[in-house]
Order: structure tokens, then C-alpha cells, then sequence
């Protein structure tokens, strides 16, 4: 098990590396995290819903994943409220008082275990991940994610602390201070992440660390740049502001508050020819040759924000001149003529007007759909693979996609606007190229997404191998 100082130290990358050495070295290992907070998600085999990250990791493990691996998944749809989806499926909303005081812990607690139970059943070794910092001692009491996850399952516990944030001597010192007796015990040793320069320079704070904790800094790894693996946590988007830049192709997301899905836009960022960052700053989005507006967790708050930014008029103005704009899931809501809430599903929001770019009216409703999904583009020979995630129905007479079960999906206007539900459409090089040559009619986008992401997760391995005492690892767990 992974466990941190803090929130964003790495941990789901590191667990995500260790998922594919025990793969390389034979075993059949699975992520598993009992609770997760993040507005990146995605469907598992049989339509259910985890965190994205839990999906990478068992990309990485080799195996598709499954909503044991993600039992409880909040999704933040306010400043203090998440729609909680327990076990894959929406359970309702809840203000963080009320799941943290009025839940009842314990019979969570029981309910994540049993997926874990059942994980254990059929997976060895389950490599696990927790959440945020570990010595939240005001939340100690309400723990189904952390310590109590480490002491249940008996697992070979790992802190993990970011030095690149500073402090990292406090961080460490201070959470294993702060942690009762028997979970002190339960951490097996420390890994220092993101290391910058000379590694031997960090041989003196390895002893005084050693010396001050009595647990034995196992690994210090180095600050990657360009490993390219899929980050959970909308704090990666914060390093994606990068503005124009000539002689690229720049493609503006704009950035709401609730953004979802943000890995939608990994493939594109990959393309050299392609500047891809992320805005809502209208002097900036003005300047783009393409303006995505991604999915959103709260479809209405955030066009009601895109008008008081101004951003609408800058949308406008783009698709009036002949520019791509192109809509994905809360983006394609946005883009109609209106967005109605009936039943009050996102808040109190009952109706807004959309953009009215794309003669359709979306009407939320209660469930959701959830479903990886095969389409083919009906105006052309386009063809990929994606998935849904999202609550409501919009008309629409002029379909985009045509799935393969028969179902249509989203709105063609013509090649430079379109809308659809389909998260991870720009995962497919056929469609990025479809779009970038309504720019640069001889551009390439030969990237292998999938190879890339094979390519990412060895790489990792390899980093964690060099700089990590497997051999230790490997004594604690037993083997």
C-alpha cells in the first residue's frame, strides 16, 4: 500500500509503477482504492464507474478494470458538495458534513472491504493506494481509505512524500508522529518522489531521516520529465496554462470549474505541431485556431459562469469567423439552444440558454449513462473507440457518430463544429487528424496512443526499479 504526507506526492503514479513490475515479474497484481475524489472518471466492462486512475492502474496490471477497484468515487459538483457513487453506480448527493458525519462509517468501511475481498480473491498481489495525507488526525474517526485500510489488510505500508514541495523532513516526521502506535508499526519504509539534480546530494537527509523516523528510506526517485502516464488530479491542469505560441497549432480548452475528464486531451498534447493549454481568460482564447469546451461535472454552473467571464462572447466570435469549435459531453450541452434541469439534478438551476450554436436542447435527468462504446463517423469514414459518462438526453436530427449498437451520438454541423458525449473521442488519431487539417490540410498526427501509454507505464518501471530497494519490497510483502 501507498499512502502519503499529502495530497498530489505521486502516489497514484508510483502505485501505477508497481502495478507493472509485478506484472513484468510474473505476478497478477490489481489496483485497488476504496475512496476517491475526482472528477476524472471512467466505465468499467460492465458499465459501471471508478476513478481514472484506477483504470490506468489496471491498464498497467494488464487486466480491464472493475468497480471493485474503486468502491466509493466522489465526485465534486459544488465548493462542499459531491455526488457519491458507491459501488459504480450515483447514490446520491451529499455535502462533505453530511458524508463524513452522518454516513455510517462502519458499514462503509465493511462495504469497500468486501470489493476488496473479492479483488483478493482472484488478484495477488493487490497493490493499493490512499488518499491525501494519512495524519488528518481530525478525520481519523471517519478513515475508510487510509491506516484503516493498511491495519485491516495487513499490507506492507509505504509513505510517500513529494521533496519538491519543500519541507519534506517535516512532512515525514510529522505524519509518523502523528499516527497512533499500530500504525506506525504498519509503515514499512519511506520513498522520497520527485527528486531534482544530483541524487547522491539527498545521502545525508537519508540518514537524518532514517535516524529521526527509524524507517528506512527505501527509495528516492527522481523528478521524471516526459514520462508520459495519465494523471487523476485536476492540479496537473495548473501546469497546462501555457498561451499562444506561433508557429503552432494552439488549441484552447476552456478551463471551468468543474472540468471533467481532462485526460480527453492527453493525445492532442502529444502532437508536435499542436500547442494545447487550457484558459478561461478571453484575450487569451481569442488568439486560438481551435476552442474546445470539455466536459463539466455541473454543466449549468459552469455556462453560467462562461457568460459571466465573457468567454461566451469569445466562443462566439471564434465559430462566427469560420473557426473550429467543438463541444465534448458538457461542452455539446452547452453548444444548444438550452439546458434544462426539471428535477433539479445539478441544483437549482432550472433552465439556461446556451450558446446556440447547435440547434439542440439537452433536458438532465436523473441516472446516467456509463458505457465504453466502438463509433463511426456518419459523414465520413472515421472510426474509434471511447466512453460515456454522463446524465441526460439531448435531440439532436443530425448525428455525429454512429455507434455499434446502432445508436447515434451528438451533433454534426459541419467539419469545423460538432458536439458529442464521447469522452476520449480525441484518443483516436483518425479523428485528431480529421480535425487538425481543417488548419493544416498536410499535417500528420501518426501518434499510437495505446503504444504511448505502453511505453509510459515500462518507462516508469524502469525508474522505480533503478531508484527503489525491490529486494526490500519484495521481503516485506513475503515473496
Amino acid at each position: 500500500m501507498f499512502v502519503g504526507t499529502g495530497s498530489d506526492v505521486g502516489k497514484s503514479v508510483i502505485n501505477t509503477g508497481f502495478c507493472r513490475i509485478f506484472l513484468q515479474d510474473g505476478y497478477s497484481p490489481a489496483p485497488f482504492k476504496a475512496q476517491n475524489m475526482s472528477l476524472n472518471s471512467y466505465p468499467t466492462g460492465d458499465n459501471l464507474e471508478i476513478g481514472r486512475a484506477q483504470a490506468v492502474q489496471a491498464e498497467a496490471c494488464g487486466i480491464g478494470c472493475t468497480v471493485e477497484m474503486n468502491p466509493v468515487l466522489l465526485k465534486p459538483t459544488g465548493n462542499s458538495t459531491s455526488q457519491v457513487v458507491l459501488n459504480g453506480k450515483p447514490a446520491g448527493n451529499k455535502s462533505a458534513r453530511e458524508y463524513f458525519n452522518e454516513t455510517d462509517r462502519d458499514s462503509l468501511f465493511s462495504e469497500v472491504m468486501r470489493s476488496f475481498d473479492r479483488l483478493a480473491s482472484r488478484y495477488n498481489p493487490i497493490v493499493i493506494e490512499g488518499a491525501g495525507s494519512i495524519s488528518e488526525i481530525n478525520l481519523r474517526e471517519k478513515d475508510i481509505v487510509n491506516m484503516r485500510v493498511a491495519l485491516h489488510t495487513n499490507a506492507a505500508t509505504f509513505l510517500v512524500a513529494d521533496i519538491d514541495k519543500g519541507g519534506v523532513f517535516a512532512s515525514v516526521y510529522g505524519t509518523l508522529q502523528l499516527l497512533p502506535e499500530a500504525e506506525c508499526n504498519a509503515i514499512k519504509g519511506i520513498i522520497i518522489n520527485k527528486f531534482r539534480g544530483d541524487i547522491t546530494l539527498f545521502d545525508d537527509g537519508k540518514k537524518i531521516l532514517e535516524g529521526l523516523t527509524g524507517k528506512p528510506v527505501i527509495g528516492i526517485i527522481p523528478y521524471c520529465k516526459g514520462l508520459f502516464i495519465e494523471q487523476e488530479d485536476g492540479v496537473v491542469i495548473e501546469k497546462k496554462k501555457t498561451a499562444f505560441k506561433e508557429g503552432k497549432i494552439n488549441i484552447g480548452v476552456v478551463l471551468l470549474k468543474h472540468l471533467s475528464n481532462f485526460t480527453d486531451f492527453n493525445m492532442l498534447e502529444l502532437i508536435p505541431d499542436v500547442n494545447l493549454f487550457y484558459s478561461d481568460n478571453p484575450e487569451t482564447l481569442s488568439q486560438t485556431d481551435i476552442i474546445i469546451i470539455p466536459g463539466s461535472k455541473n454543466t449549468l454552473s459552469d455556462l453560467k459562469t462562461l457568460r459571466e467571464k465573457h468567454l461566451d462572447k469569445v466562443v462566439l466570435a471564434h465559430h462566427r469567423s469560420g473557426k473550429p469549435v467543438y463541444g465534448i459531453c458538457g461542452g455539446y450541452q452547452m453548444m444548444g439552444e438550452e439546458v434544462r434541469d426539471p428535477d433539479g439534478v445539478e441544483g437549482n438551476i432550472p433552465v439556461l440558454p446556451g450558446l446556440n450554436i447547435l440547434p439542440v436542447i439537452t433536458t438532465l435527468a436523473d441516472g446516467k449513462q456509463t458505457r465504453q462504446c466502438r463509433f463511426s463517423f456518419i459523414e465520413s469514414d472515421i472510426s474509434g473507440e471511447g466512453y460515456e459518462i454522463h446524465a441526460g438526453h439531448t435531440s439532436s436530427n443530425r448525428p455525429l457518430c454512429r455507434m455499434e449498437n446502432g445508436e447515434t451520438d451528438g451533433y454534426f454541423l459541419n467539419d469545423k463544429t460538432w458536439g458529442t458525449y464521447i469522452h476520449g473521442i480525441f484518443d483516436n488519431a483518425s479523428v485528431i487528424e480529421r480535425v487538425l487539417r481543417q488548419i493544416d490540410p498536410d499535417i500528420s498526427a501518426t501518434v499510437n496512443y495505446k503504444a504511448r501509454k505502453e511505453e509510459g507505464y515500462n518507462r516508469l518501471a524502469d525508474v522505480i526499479r533503478e531508484n527503489v530497494d525491490m529486494e526490500y519490497v519484495y521481503k516485506c510483502l513475503g515473496a
